[in-house]
């Protein structure tokens, strides 16, 4: 198994969104906003090399949304998805597997491209797209908080072109693949997926949005666009106690600048960042 991280830019979105309670005085020390109260941050997809079987973990923003959208989010910086993969030796045509984390639009919105006719597609032509029913049914008939994020032209495609396939809801986690399970979370939004990677001795959980950023490890650091924060309070503390007693490792998806790390705890007991590492060891 090879793990590498495929890099899609970066985009900005509202601080005080990110941070939710959180007092500005206190989270703009970590993540300096702009003048219009906007922080910068990555999106950092998960490529999985296992077996015969090439698996991306979401897709970044995409490319193929308006001005108007674009102005809202900044998409930003020299990465882009194709181009990442391309550093890794792959084209869209090599991708097996789409692993989709949840359906808001900066995980989803690479997984669908317009065509040189202008129609929406597949980005990736050979691969299965994996969601689960409970959570493809939440964004399909969204509720308001969320109806912006779940965007049609990212999902009804690949419903129309048969390249989705619905994973079981478990209520603990599903071995998907071997070495792979799917944790499903519910704080964040419905049935949210987290891959839980094990290989050769060592963990890695590649934490989506429950743990969208290094900075979201402190327990009153939950985002305002959570749906169901206490829920993410009870999954953020599971998660953070699994890790810290067996040594894993998190990927953070969002984080402006740390890729992966162990937690450690500081001389006040409190969990944080431990030592920083890389994906060398899958």
């Amino acid at each position: 198994m090879k793990l590498s991280f495929i890099l899609t830019g970066l985009f900005k979105l509202d601080g005080g969104a990110m941070f939710g309670v959180v007092p500005k005085q206190l989270w703009q020390r970590l993540n300096p906003p702009d003048e219009n109260n906007l922080c910068t941050w990555a999106m950092r997809c998960l490529l999985i090399e296992t077996g015969s079987r090439k698996i991306l973990v979401d897709t970044g923003i995409g490319d193929k949304q308006d001005e108007r959208f674009r102005s809202h989010f900044h998409p930003h910086g020299e990465d882009t998805l194709i181009g990442s993969l391309a550093k890794q030796g792959l084209k869209p045509e090599d991708i097996t597997d789409v692993l989709l984390t949840h359906l808001h639009f900066d995980h989803v919105g690479g997984a669908v491209k317009y065509n040189a006719k202008g129609a929406l597609v597949p980005t990736f032509p050979n691969a299965t797209y994996w969601t689960n029913d409970r959570h493809w049914k939440w964004a399909i008939d969204p509720n308001p908080r969320e109806a912006a994020s779940f965007l049609k032209e990212n999902l009804l495609p690949l419903k129309e072109h048969g390249v989705l396939e619905m994973l079981d809801v478990q209520k603990d986690d599903l071995e998907w693949l071997p070495g792979i399970r799917l944790r499903y979370v519910y704080g964040h939004t419905e049935a949210m997926m987290l891959p839980i990677i094990e290989h050769q001795g060592q963990t890695l959980v590649y934490a989506a949005d429950l743990l969208p950023s290094s900075f979201h490890i402190k327990m009153p650091y939950v985002m305002a666009y959570d749906v169901r924060p206490l829920d993410t309070l009870a999954e953020k503390a599971r998660l953070l106690e699994e890790a810290e007693a067996n040594d894993w490792l998190i990927a953070f998806e969002h984080d402006p600048q740390l890729a992966v790390t162990r937690l450690a705890r500081n001389e006040k007991g409190r969990l944080g960042v431990g030592e920083l590492t890389n994906l060398s060891g899958f």
